[in-house]
């Protein structure tokens, strides 16, 4: 027995009173309140009442329910589930519909209205999609939360300023440079940008998951989509759904304002193609640019990436090649592109670079605070602690959005008020989605954050052991290895615009972690106090576990 228009104390009053007119003997009761009709695989009550009947309890000869709507409103349950009752004699009565199943049309009636009860809830489905699908065709926002960048006012979407700015920096970085999904997250959280604190949001962090799910968001071109996800069913079940994102869906021009052009979002709409794909090398094979993003232009901060000089024979044939590092003259914050022209040979520079990791490593005090590091251990607790937190208010958030979904079912569709009280519920049933997919977010780059300290700690232990080795490892290892082994532990590799009389051209190194030199705390060596002096007596050493 469920709410249907009647209140449960009213259905069951009135089921007792058929009961004793009857002459009925009442020996058990089975309410599923707050659970739908449209499947029996959620409701305990129901699956308890069909135990009790196989195993003779009360020795039953008839199940009362006030509608059989509260008996089912799948027509295959329904029918499955009465010829398990009839199987061992016992037989349904729908007091309010008037059908007892023992008699001979009692069954027909029974098929004929469960099916009925099935198509007349699609058809209330199909109404409600169309009827979402015309909003959207109108540029019109279809209810929940706003996305990020954007505002609601009396249902419309209003560009949110304060919001806005940091859509449009992911849109800039992501197509004008080489950074994707998690390096735009990283540069966000490390420059100062905070994730507005809404909807319920304790994480004022940037997720990879966010800047994906912004990048493929065309609202944020002025477009209004429709069926970017659909509910499925699952294959192999006969009443499980999941939500499966579209590759193909309807795209409106949107009633509100875009925050970026078209062009930029066909341009990061293309690199998201791209992304991944890479160029299939011909010619020096093992040769791979080992310092490649991590030297920084002395002009502009911007990376230096490998140029190729190829040299042929008369004939046309391939002769060798040689490798650069160059300036890629992207736009500075003045609107100018970067001027700087020279070429650094990359034999000269990875060797300098080399050169200095070897003068560091070899010294013993390094050493020392460096094996006091291996097998450190790392503290998660308090991310443990946020993620259960999460957790908990998912599945929440996930039972609210049942008993809303299961209170659609239960309206009586021949309330006067039936379409205003769908469309209320249909609105709190969007924020609820909202709510359960800001949560997943939420949990996902809480566990990123987590894993990533778990493999943070086994690469830098593997770090520190090969830095402890470097002087018998480093020569054996391949470039790629070389590049990989580098970048672990080198931010930024620092050039002055020009080689200086003395024949030195490296200005610093910056570290992932920090080291203690001449008394002081950085993360930094800057040559022009150090290196110069050729000296190997400068005290330097890991304060900090490495974070990668």
């Amino acid at each position: 027995m469920q709410v249907d228009g009647y209140s449960l104390d009213a259905q069951k009053e009135k089921l007792k009173k058929y009961a004793a007119y009857e002459e009925m003997q009442i020996v058990g009761e089975y309410s599923d309140e707050g659970h739908s009709g449209k499947n029996i695989a959620g409701r305990p009550e129901f699956v308890r009442m069909l135990e009790d009947i196989e195993d003779g309890k009360d020795e039953v000869t008839f199940v009362l329910v006030f509608k059989l709507s509260r008996f089912g409103r799948n027509a295959a349950d329904v029918l499955n589930s009465l010829q398990l009752m009839q199987d061992y004699g016992v037989n349904l009565i729908c007091v309010e519909d008037g059908i007892d199943s023992s008699k001979e049309s009692g069954k027909l009636m029974i098929s004929i209205l469960s099916a009925v009860a099935e198509l007349e809830r699609e058809n209330i489905l199909v109404q409600t999609m169309e009827g979402r699908k015309q909003k959207a065709r109108e540029g019109k926002w279809n209810g929940g939360f706003a996305p990020y960048g954007y505002k609601l006012e009396d249902g419309e979407l209003i560009i949110a300023e304060d919001e806005a700015e940091t859509i449009r920096v992911i849109f800039d970085k992501y197509i004008h440079t080489n950074l994707g999904a998690n390096g735009i997250a990283e540069y966000l959280n490390t420059h100062g940008y905070k994730k507005k604190k809404r909807q319920n949001n304790t994480l004022d962090a940037f997720a990879p998951s966010f800047i994906k799910g912004v990048l493929d968001n065309p609202i944020y071109m002025g477009k209004m989509p429709y069926g970017r996800r659909a509910t499925e069913k699952i294959p192999g079940t006969r009443n499980e759904f999941h939500v499966v994102k579209q590759d193909e869906y309807s795209l409106y021009e949107g009633a509100h304002d875009a925050i970026i052009s078209e062009e930029d979002f066909a341009l990061a709409k293309q690199k998201r193609v791209d992304t991944g794909v890479r160029f299939k090398k011909t010619h020096s094979l093992d040769h791979e640019h080992i310092l490649s993003g991590i030297l920084k232009c002395p002009v502009c901060g911007g990376a230096m990436y490998a140029n190729v000089n190829r040299k042929k024979k008369k004939d046309g044939t391939y002769y060798r090649d040689f490798f650069y590092y160059a300036c890629k003259h992207r736009i500075r914050i003045d609107g100018h592109s970067c001027d700087y022209h020279k070429q650094w040979g990359q034999d000269k520079v990875n060797a300098a670079v080399e050169e200095v990791i070897r003068k560091m490593v070899n010294n013993p005090k390094f050493q020392t605070a460096l094996k006091q590091k291996i097998g450190s251990k790392i503290d998660t607790s308090e991310l443990d602690k946020e993620k259960v937190v999460l957790n908990k208010q998912l599945q929440q958030a996930i039972g609210a959005k049942n008993k809303i979904a299961e209170q659609m079912d239960r309206l009586d569709i021949t309330d006067k008020h039936y379409d205003r009280k769908y469309e209320d519920m249909q609105n709190r049933l969007d924020k609820q989605y909202d709510e359960i997919s800001s949560l997943e977010e939420k949990i996902e780059s809480v566990s990123l954050r987590i894993d990533n300290l778990h493999k943070n700690k086994l690469s830098g232990e593997a770090v520190y052991q090969i830095l402890l080795q470097f002087d018998k490892m480093y020569s054996e290892f391949t470039d790629l290895e070389k590049k990989r082994f580098l970048k672990s532990f080198v931010k930024d590799v620092f050039v002055h615009e020009q080689e200086l009389p003395d024949g030195r051209f490296l200005k610093g190194i910056k570290f992932r972690f920090p080291i203690f030199y001449n008394g002081v705390e950085t993360d930094q060596l800057d040559f022009e106090s150090c290196w110069d002096k050729e000296t190997n007596d400068e005290t330097i050493v890991v304060l900090h576990r490495i974070d990668l």
